[in-house]
């Protein structure tokens, strides 16, 4: 169980769009919008204003209910602090709410935030920091902030992708709004930009942050006894750096399995460099992990990296329904260069690694049988374009944050060359995708393509194709309620694979079946993936209350004509709960059931968790991979 505090904000939401004409009469009940509300270049129809005037409305009875939890709150407390007990269990329990950020559910530029001042010279970068939750809060929000140790001031300055003396650039403030709200310890970040007042050709920039709890205790329970209990905090003494420590022991008997020890530095040295390093084992798995890299941040970059990982463990070998230690050490060098066209408004990148593996203990393998195990040397040489592009919403991934979805594309071309324990090997590779908004809502598609070459026969191996769909609607407005629609399609498929561990697919997390235990293999998966949100307008004692219902459907076999193959579905029904006095704010039950041809599978029928999906897709370009058959 992790045990994490959070500090949740509430977003507006977007309303569906009508095909009549805009009758832009003042009515009553209706808030006129200021041109301000515009915000050119974003997706939106002619009936933006309708819709934007809709929500506003809907948003003056959500804010009158909040009016009203709140005072029923306050009257708890009030009543609660007559004696020890009570006023003890309710420090427990409830926090201070967090001021709503996301003024609404319209998909925001904030670039265009900046636009006035573009080519303005920056004459001080400021820095204001919050504590991680309210100054006048409870006792233990109160006591929660003397813990903390707050983010020190130059660990956010060297996170700054500009300095003092060089202008104003909208793309790139915006750019560095989401590497700094992508830390771990950074709750949230915002940039104000304030007008010399005795030179309009100058401005001040001040970074506004408020710190996360980055304290977190974690806990897992594995097969065979083996239990793990850990502690971390991602910003040890204020440093940014994350520190995490896992003891392993058996509740069978309570003998000690040992300690895993990692640790985790973001930017090294304000070089943008991340550094990692894990070490420890677990019973009879046991590691030692090394890793310096820098990644693509700017349009025009590079990217270099080295890692090292010596590692014992179990392996799952599905075709075998066993498990089998295997010890393995891997290698991994690369780097890259990208730099931006403004003609195509797009980076033109190339990239290259070598890696090697080497296998001193391994299941049973042979030159058809289980290549994953084989030891190996790998070049790969990589080449494309991309473009990416971010934008803030809210109610998509997560639950009410403000969240931040990136738009663009990305085409590469990898070949390359394999020395394999049986043979040598040319690969050749192309994988595309791209993603963006529409007025129909953010569609993302994608696939990669790759295979082995046999130099010696001309033979192709173990190719494999993946292609990945991802839509969600816009928020809809539907009386008080919003309601959003989300569908995901992929679909792999092998050929002429070896047999063995990875040379099968099965249904997993990401490309699979909610709910599902069994365990299905085949050469050829497509699987659908459907979820409707319903985000209520009811607040009962402040709890705030999304619907959701789920239907998946997969095709998994061994059959070249997918429709051929066995066929799973399972469906279902799901409530999150969010309140934000509640140090668990989110909570999230599921309730469904699997079934295939043969009738009822076996499932989980209940799940439950503190958290919800958050998916992210990016379109930079990283080190030159394989294409993955999984």
């Amino acid at each position: 169980m992790l045990l994490v505090l959070l500090l949740p904000v509430l977003g507006r939401a977007r309303g569906p769009r009508s095909r009549t004409a805009v009758d832009r009469t003042p009515r009553p009940d209706t808030v006129l919008l200021k041109a301000a509300d515009h915000r050119p270049g974003l997706p939106f129809d002619r009936n933006y204003w309708e819709i934007a005037d809709s929500l506003r409305r809907s948003d003056s009875l959500r804010m009158a209910a909040e009016k009203r939890n709140s005072r029923l709150y306050d009257s708890i407390r009030s009543k609660t602090t007559r004696r020890a007990v009570p006023r003890l269990l309710y420090h427990m329990l409830f926090v201070n709410p967090v001021l709503d950020t996301t003024s609404n559910g319209l998909v925001q530029d904030e670039s265009r935030l900046f636009e006035r001042f573009a080519g303005r010279r920056i004459t001080e970068v400021a820095i204001e920091q919050d504590p991680v939750f309210d100054r006048d809060g409870n006792w233990f929000e109160r006591t929660g902030n003397k813990l903390h140790v707050p983010t020190r001031e130059r660990v956010l300055r060297r996170d700054l992708l500009f300095r003092a003396g060089e202008e104003v650039d909208p793309e790139l403030l915006v750019r560095n709004l989401q590497l700094l709200r992508s830390r771990s310890y950074v709750s949230d970040a915002e940039f104000i930009l304030t007008p010399d007042p005795h030179d309009s050709t100058y401005v001040k920039v001040t970074l506004r942050t408020r710190d996360s709890w980055t304290i977190t205790v974690d806990g897992a329970l594995h097969g065979e006894g083996r239990t793990m209990v850990a502690l971390s905090d991602a910003n040890i003494f204020g440093s940014g750096n994350r520190l995490s420590v896992a003891t392993n022991f058996s509740r069978n008997d309570f003998s000690y399995g040992g300690n895993v020890v990692s640790y985790d530095i973001p930017n090294l040295f304000g070089s943008f460099y991340k550094a990692n390093f894990s070490a420890g084992r677990d019973f009879y798995n046991s590691e030692l992990r090394l890793g310096v890299n820098k990644e693509f941040i700017l349009p025009t970059d590079y990217e270099l990296g080295v890692s090292y990982d010596n590692v014992k463990t179990k392996y799952y070998l599905v075709d075998r329904d066993t498990s089998e230690l295997a010890k393995s050490r891997t290698f991994n060098v690369w780097a890259g260069r990208s730099k931006y066209i403004p003609s195509i408004r797009s980076s033109v990148y190339l990239t290259a690694r070598y890696g090697f593996a080497r296998f001193g203990r391994r299941p049973f393998t042979s030159k058809y049988y289980n290549p994953i195990f084989h030891d190996c040397d790998n070049v790969l040489v990589g080449a494309g374009f991309y473009r990416e592009k971010f934008y803030t919403a809210n109610m998509v991934y997560g639950f009410g944050i403000r969240e931040f979805l990136a738009t663009g594309y990305k085409a590469e071309l990898v070949s390359g060359y394999s020395w394999r324990e049986f043979g040598e090997d040319l690969y050749l590779g192309v994988s595309y995708k791209m993603g963006g908004f529409t007025r129909l809502g953010y569609l993302m598609g994608g696939f990669s393509l790759g295979s082995f070459i046999d130099m010696a026969t001309g033979a192709w191996s173990q190719s494999a194709v993946d292609v990945d769909l991802r839509w969600f609607s816009p928020l809809f407005l539907w009386e008080r309620s919003r309601i959003r629609q989300f569908l995901g399609l992929n679909y792999t498929q092998g050929w002429n694979r070896y047999g063995g561990s990875n040379e099968v697919v099965r249904f997993t997390r990401q490309n699979g079946l909610s709910l599902l235990r069994e365990d299905r293999m085949g050469t050829n998966r497509m699987v659908l993936n459907t979820e409707t949100v319903f985000f209520t307008p009811y607040q009962p004692l402040g709890f705030r209350i999304a619907l959701f219902g789920f239907a998946d459907f997969g095709l998994l076999g061994y059959d070249a004509n997918i429709f051929r193959n066995n066929f799973f579905t399972t469906f279902g029904l799901g409530v999150r709960l969010r309140n934000e006095r509640l140090v668990f704010s989110t909570i999230q039950l599921r309730l469904g059931i699997a079934l295939g041809k043969g009738g009822l599978l076996d499932n989980r029928y209940f799940e439950a968790s503190n958290g919800t999906r958050l998916e992210q897709y990016r379109y930079l370009p990283a080190r030159p991979e394989i294409v993955r058959f999984q």
